[in-house]
């Protein structure tokens, strides 16, 4: 991740979202990451995105919004899963997502 905030965003993955890191030095975390998974679709632009899985959307909004986490986008049902996004420090954006396949 890149960003004008990275010190805030440093803090808000280890303080809030309560990841796991590594202190390589010079303020640099390096953050453990869950299982993760890669789809690639086709489009017209590159981009990419990163979403965090989790087992029960409503439930982790809910826990996030009571550590004053603010969500940038509601929950949308997109049929293969629920997806929502948070504001990270800086104003990027960190979508998460109720996957409805089998992890």
């Amino acid at each position: 991740m890149y960003g004008t905030h990275a010190d805030e965003v440093r803090a808000f993955l280890r303080d809030v979202l309560g990841f796991s890191h590594v202190d390589a030095g010079d303020g640099w975390l390096i953050f453990a990451m869950p299982p993760a998974e890669l789809a690639v679709h086709p489009a017209e632009k590159p981009a990419c995105e990163l979403y965090l899985m989790c087992d029960d959307i409503e439930s982790t909004v809910a826990e996030l919004t009571a550590k004053g986490v603010e969500f940038t986008k509601p929950v949308s049902d997109q049929g293969w899963g629920l997806l929502t996004a948070l504001a990270l420090p800086g104003g990027a954006e960190l979508g998460l997502y109720e996957p409805r396949h089998p992890v």
